[in-house]
């Protein structure tokens, strides 16, 4: 995955339905002060930071910090590992998942705090240098 050199402000500005566009500003709020980092686009996934990893098998490549898409059905929050978070996300409120995706069709339906938290372990995982499954190098 690599950065690209677009605008994350006219993207979000042309995300669908505008839940989502409502949504992927508050995210891009709640990302920065958690991160600390700039957003910036992969894409069509609006990431914080960069780092790389690199797989027990071999494959590596880089990837944001902490990162979301403002898809048309969901707001997908890319996360560490779904089982990392099993008890937080039982008291997030509505929403579904992936093996590392959340996917939250309205953020006003949510803990925001539970929200939070799990970004911010998210975050401690990735700067912690990952775990068993990857090896993390934060690069910015």
């Amino acid at each position: 995955m690599k950065r690209t050199d677009g605008s994350v402000a006219s993207f979000i500005a042309e995300v669908t339905p505008a839940k989502r566009q409502r949504d992927a500003h508050a995210l891009v709020d709640m990302m920065r002060e958690i991160s600390g980092r700039e957003p910036a686009l992969w894409g069509t996934i609006v990431g914080f930071g960069r780092c790389h990893y690199r797989y027990p098998t071999g494959n590596e490549g880089d990837m944001p910090v902490l990162a979301f898409a403002p898809r048309k059905t969901a707001s997908t929050i890319y996360l560490d590992s779904i089982e990392a978070h099993e008890q937080a996300l039982a008291e997030l409120g509505p929403h579904s998942s992936g093996v590392g995706c959340l996917y939250i069709k309205d953020l006003e339906q949510v803990d925001e705090t539970v929200l939070r938290d799990i970004l911010q372990r998210t975050l401690a995982y990735v700067e912690g240098g990952g775990g068993e499954y990857a090896r993390i190098t934060v690069i910015d």
